[in-house]
């Protein structure tokens, strides 16, 4: 029995994207579907797809029409897509980084804020805002290798931050034994004088001055 052929949708079309648009990650090039898909009714979603750096839509030949339209938003989403800001699951790809990178480089201005987003997601009745980036500054830092220059200057900063802590804790030891070691303060010359006699205590306890 002849195996079956696989159906091909009659009408096709495919869109390049530049590198300077998926930054090389295969994260942001489905972020720049998912960017596409929301410009389309939920019913044409899923015409569009996405197959390694190319975006294809695939419609049936009786949705003309439909084809034509879906096309022309595609073609229209996509000018100036390498401007798209890099969300922050996009950028811990691109760079390779943790999440705990980026929010301790983006504290300290390492990495540069392009603004804040918004959004709901699905399932969770409440917004979340974060931080998004120019896609300029992220290939900049990937370019000239900054993640492996940060990542040795935090090293170092780990490194004195817990030779301080070390040495705080040493004299907080030596200070405690001082203090320990330090003879009671005396009531007067008398108590003096008393401290000094061997036996003093034993002579007071049995009062024999009294």
């Amino acid at each position: 029995m002849p195996a079956k052929k696989a159906i091909v949708p009659a009408l096709t079309k495919e869109w390049t994207l530049p590198p300077a648009a998926t930054l090389g990650s295969s994260v942001r090039t489905k972020g720049i579907l998912l960017e596409v898909r929301a410009q389309l009714p939920s019913a044409l979603k899923k015409a569009v797809d996405v197959r390694g750096a190319e975006l294809i839509v695939s419609m049936p030949k009786t949705a003309a029409d439909d084809f034509k339209a879906v096309s022309a938003v595609v073609s229209k989403t996509l000018v100036g897509i390498e401007n798209l800001p890099v969300i922050p699951r996009e950028i811990q790809d691109i760079l390779t980084i943790s999440p705990t990178e980026r929010h301790r480089w983006l504290k300290d201005g390492r990495l540069h804020s392009a603004g804040t987003r918004t959004v709901k997601l699905r399932g969770r009745a409440k917004k979340i805002t974060f931080h998004v980036f120019d896609p300029r500054h992220v290939e900049d830092v990937l370019d000239r290798d900054l993640i492996a220059v940060w990542r040795e200057d935090d090293a170092e900063t780990a490194a004195e931050n817990r030779r301080l802590a070390a040495g705080k804790r040493a004299l907080a030891r030596v200070e405690k034994t001082r203090s320990k070691e330090a003879p009671v303060a005396d009531d007067g010359p008398e108590d003096a004088g008393r401290h000094k006699l061997k036996g003093w205590a034993e002579f007071e306890r049995d009062g024999l001055l009294r």
